[in-house]
């Protein structure tokens, strides 16, 4: 697979196998989000894997208590009400694996940074024949004293990405693109 029949193939997928995947391959995609671009070259980035079904459940449960706190406020939120307040809902979406890209420090280019190695993985991910999903209702839990020390960040760190990772249980179709809105072209 070239980069772009990966990039057109990649898909958002919210249904995984139990199957788990192996140590060598989260390695391999790991060396693949650090060939993304870093400004100034910082490679601030920090990767958690998280494999424990008990904790992505709790973190889940979490998460969904801590989403339905801020519901009044927060638009995009409302939208998913019924699963929030679902029981078996889980945000992870049951994927095997969850990785966590950050940085031990804030620093102005540190989200850019980690979304592009984001980017890379879920690439990668797609070539490898894996699926994958970014998780961005996780971010409020995964930035809270607790689950960054859980995950080895510094207190000071940040989790900008949670991208979900496993084997498909089947096809996701593609959805519609809007053309790109030029706001300008200047010459």
């Amino acid at each position: 697979m070239n980069v772009t029949e990966a990039i057109y193939a990649r898909r958002a997928t919210r249904a995984y196998q139990e199957r788990k995947v192996e140590d060598d391959e989260i390695r391999s995609l790991l060396r693949a989000a650090v060939q993304a671009p870093s400004a100034m070259n910082a490679q601030s980035w920090a990767f958690a894997i998280v494999q424990s079904p008990s904790t992505l459940k709790r973190w889940s449960d979490g998460a969904k208590a801590m989403l339905l706190e801020t519901v009044a406020h927060e638009p995009k939120v409302k939208h998913h009400l019924t699963h929030l307040n679902d029981p078996s809902f889980n945000i992870f979406y049951d994927a095997s694996t969850l990785v966590v890209i950050g940085s031990h420090a804030r620093s102005t280019y540190v989200d850019g940074d980690c979304w592009l190695a984001a980017e890379n993985l879920m690439l990668a991910a797609t070539d490898a024949g894996l699926a994958t999903c970014p998780i961005g209702l996780a971010l409020p839990l995964l930035n809270t004293r607790d689950v960054k020390e859980e995950l080895r960040f510094a207190s000071e760190g940040v989790a900008v990405a949670a991208i979900v990772l496993g084997f498909p249980r089947g096809d996701v179709a593609a959805v519609a693109r809007k053309e790109p809105e030029v706001s300008a072209w200047i010459r």
